[in-house]
């Protein structure tokens, strides 16, 4: 006997790569002998509970031979460094919030509400009893979103 157990490092994306390890290893010489440089990225999931102590052995966590860690590779601790301009050499923005998808999206959905209360209004016998609570939960709903987001 090698004292060797193989353990299946399963991915969000449903691939899988084996893992030759000691039942000695803790749960930090597994990230790095397999996720070198990412250690910090990587979470692990055994049996629903998320491995977080790196000092735990694999056999104090009942980790044998076949058994399935599922991976998840999180970027939001090195990416949002790397990705974040310099705030001294960034160029401010004109309004304020940068013009991207997710600003869009509140005028977007405040003009598609618009034409719906428009339609409601205008042709009323096409709007059953249900399609006007619906409506009116909708736009309370965004209501406070919307005033939730941009009124701070």
């Amino acid at each position: 006997c090698s004292g060797l157990i193989k353990i299946r490092l399963k991915f969000l994306n449903d691939t899988e790569e084996v893992a030759v390890v000691r039942p000695e290893d803790t749960v930090g010489r597994l990230k790095s002998k397999y996720f070198p440089g990412q250690e910090n990225q990587m979470k692990f999931i055994y049996r629903g509970q998320l491995l977080q102590d790196q000092g735990r052995t694999l056999r104090s966590l009942h980790i044998t031979d076949n058994c399935v860690i599922h991976c998840h590779r999180s970027h939001s601790a090195t990416t949002a460094a790397t990705v974040l301009p310099d705030p001294a050499t960034a160029a401010p923005a004109a309004g304020g919030l940068p013009l991207g998808a997710g600003n869009l999206l509140v005028p977007a959905v405040m003009v598609v509400l618009g034409v719906v209360w428009y339609f409601h209004i205008n042709y009323r016998q096409l709007f059953t009893a249900p399609a006007t609570v619906s409506l009116i939960g909708v736009t309370v709903l965004f209501s406070f979103l919307a005033f939730g987001m941009y009124g701070q």
